[in-house]
């Protein structure tokens, strides 16, 4: 691994909203490339990465659930979302060369290996990207708690979440110009000033485990290669006191 790199190991939050573009549904041909090409450089540079994909971009469980669907059943749906993402990425991905596998929180055998911790670290470790799709497996639960859970079970240095903003307001910075953006926060002042950060389950997997969450705006290219070379990228969420 490069010295030049702060990280050695990371898991990369990738929400289905990031895939869509402008176009608000689906998936950009565009962002995928951007977000391929990003990745085939970390990786080459010496980042061991797992993606965990989000669906939000063609299926939101819990917006479905509010609207009348079972809940259980829209969770399930959304799941099946984040397989749809991941092959796409994992197509990308092997296009420029890559080492690309996608392991599932559920039993999908004709399109990726069910998720297991040894073979995931083995192929990290031999260079591979992995993708990990399906959430947890289970309804109720984010792809944010899956990416936390990811992030343990591979003893991964860092979280990081990538958004389209470049980093964690006190307000939704696309609908308020005044919003303020955070340099730094602590888990706890995440959690208490509600900043929707990642869920409450994520969050606290984060502080109990002293992993380090890192919100960045991907959309820019470069600045996946900047944040893990340690340069001020985005909004740090760790142990110690925040400000703005």
């Amino acid at each position: 691994m490069s010295d030049k790199l702060r990280f050695k190991r990371a898991v990369l939050k990738l929400s289905g909203e990031v895939l869509q573009g402008e176009s608000g549904y689906g998936i950009s041909p565009e962002v995928m490339e951007s977000l391929a090409a990003q990745l085939v450089e970390v990786a080459r540079a010496g980042l061991q990465v797992t993606v965990v994909v989000g669906g939000g971009n063609i299926f939101r469980g819990l917006a479905a659930s509010r609207m009348g669907m079972d809940r259980v059943d829209a969770d399930y749906m959304g799941m099946m979302a984040t397989v749809i993402n991941g092959l796409a990425l994992k197509d990308a991905l092997r296009a420029r060369g890559a080492s690309a596998q996608l392991f599932s929180a559920l039993a999908i055998e004709a399109v990726g290996e069910p998720f297991n911790r040894d073979r995931a670290i083995k192929h990290l470790e031999q260079g591979g990207i992995n993708i990990a799709v399906a959430g947890t497996g289970r309804p109720f639960f984010t792809t944010d708690t899956a990416a936390a859970l990811r992030a343990l079970e591979t003893d991964a240095d860092v979280l990081l979440k990538a958004t389209r903003v470049d980093g964690v307001y006190d307000r939704d910075p696309e609908q308020d110009a005044e919003a303020v953006r955070f340099d730094h926060l602590s888990y706890m002042d995440a959690l208490n000033k509600n900043l929707r950060v990642m869920d409450l389950a994520a969050t606290s997997l984060c502080r109990d485990n002293e992993l380090p969450i890192i919100v960045f705006d991907i959309k820019k290219s470069g600045n996946l290669k900047k944040v893990i070379k340690g340069e001020y990228v985005g909004t740090l969420i760790n142990g110690g006191d925040s400000h703005d």
